[in-house]
C-alpha cells in the first residue's frame, strides 16, 4: 500500500513529465516544425537538438521534429510555414527572416524566432517584455551592433574612407541592418556604397558595381548570405576588400573579421523557449531575449593576404584569432 507521502511524490513527478511523454499513449508525439534558413547553417542545429535532449525532449521518443529549409530563398518561407501548419505541428521554430511569414500563416500555433534584428520594429512582437500574440524568441541586436562593427573594421583598415554594404534587399531584416550600417558609417564620416542582392546570381554583378569604389565591405547576414558565404569571401579577397562579417563561421571560411552574438548559444536558448511552450507556457508571455555575449573573430591568414597588419591591441581583445 502506498503511503500518502509516496503518493504525493508520484503525482508530483507525473505532473513534471514532459507533455511529450504523456502524449505517447496513445496519441502522436508533440511535434516541432523547424524552419531553417539554409542547410548551410545546419552546423548550429545540433546545439538546439542537444539542449532539447537535456530538457527531456528526445527526438523520436518524446518529441518529433519536422525539418524544412528555405535555402536562402526568402519567398519560400510562407510556403513552408503553410506546410508546417497543415502538419499541425505544436510549435514552429523559424529564423527572423521567416517569422513574419509564419505569423501571417497562423495566429494560433506558437512561433519561436531566432536572431531577429528588431522584433518590435518589424512588428513581430508588441514589446520585448510582453510579446503578446503567438510569437516570441531571441533578438541578435544586429542593428545596435552596426556602429561597433564599423569601428572595429576601421582599426584594421586605418585608411578606411569608402565602405560598401552588401545585403539581401529581399529580406526586410537585412534591409533594416543595411540602413543602420549606412547611418553608422555616415556618422563616422565614411562614404557608403550599398550593393543589394536577391539571388546567388546577383553576387558577381554586385561586386562589379563596387569595384574600385570601396576600401572595405560590410556584409549583412541572412539565409542567402549563409548559403553564399564562401563565394562572398572569395570575391571579396579577389577584389582586395577587407570584410566585416556576421559570424565567426564566416571568418573561419576566409573572411577578415566578424563581430556578433556568440554561436551556437542562441540555438540552445531557442530550445529552452520551445521547452517552456511544450510544457504549457504562452509565447506571448515569454519575454524576448537578447544576447549577452558577443564574439570578435579575426583571420590573420586573410589579413596577410590583404596586406593588412592587425593591431596587437585588437588581437588581444579578440575571442578567436584564426591563423
Amino acid at each position: 500500500m502506498i503511503c500518502r507521502r509516496e503518493l504525493i511524490r508520484l503525482l508530483s513527478s507525473a505532473a513534471a513529465w514532459p507533455l511529450a511523454a504523456r502524449a505517447q499513449q496513445p496519441g502522436k508525439l508533440p511535434t516541432i516544425g523547424y524552419l531553417g534558413a539554409s542547410t548551410a547553417a545546419k552546423g548550429w542545429l545540433p546545439a538546439f537538438v542537444q539542449r532539447l535532449r537535456d530538457l527531456g525532449w528526445i527526438e523520436g521518443r518524446t518529441v518529433a521534429i519536422e525539418y524544412r529549409f528555405a535555402e536562402g530563398r526568402f519567398e519560400r518561407f510562407s510556403e513552408i510555414a503553410g506546410e508546417l501548419v497543415r502538419l499541425k505541428v505544436d510549435v514552429i521554430v523559424v529564423p527572423a527572416a521567416g517569422a513574419a511569414a509564419a505569423k501571417q500563416v497562423t495566429s494560433v500555433i506558437p512561433i519561436v524566432f531566432y536572431l531577429a534584428t528588431d522584433p518590435v520594429g518589424m512588428g513581430l512582437v508588441a514589446s520585448l517584455a510582453r510579446p503578446g500574440g503567438n510569437v516570441t524568441g531571441l533578438s541578435n541586436q544586429e542593428v545596435e551592433l552596426a556602429g561597433k562593427k564599423i569601428e572595429l573594421l576601421r582599426e584594421v583598415v586605418p585608411g578606411l574612407r569608402h565602405l560598401a554594404v552588401l545585403a539581401n534587399v529581399g529580406n526586410p531584416h537585412a534591409l533594416l541592418t543595411m540602413g543602420e550600417a549606412q547611418t553608422a558609417a555616415s556618422k563616422l564620416g565614411l562614404q557608403v556604397i550599398t550593393s543589394g542582392i536577391r539571388r546567388p546570381e546577383d553576387l558577381a554583378p554586385a561586386f562589379d558595381a563596387i569595384k574600385g569604389r570601396a576600401d572595405a565591405l560590410y556584409v549583412v547576414g541572412d539565409g542567402l548570405q549563409v548559403t553564399q558565404r564562401v563565394r562572398i569571401n572569395t570575391l571579396a579577397l579577389g577584389f582586395h576588400l577587407p570584410t566585416m562579417l556576421p559570424t565567426r563561421d564566416d571568418t573561419e571560411l576566409g573572411g577578415l573579421m566578424s563581430y556578433g552574438a556568440n554561436f551556437p548559444d542562441p540555438f540552445r536558448r531557442t530550445a529552452e523557449f520551445v521547452d517552456k511552450i511544450l510544457r504549457g507556457a504562452k509565447p506571448g508571455e515569454i519575454p524576448v531575449e537578447q544576447p549577452t555575449k558577443f564574439d570578435l573573430a579575426i583571420n590573420l591568414t586573410t589579413a596577410k593576404a590583404l596586406g593588412l597588419e592587425v593591431p596587437p591591441t585588437l588581437l588581444a581583445r579578440a575571442d578567436e584569432v584564426i591563423e
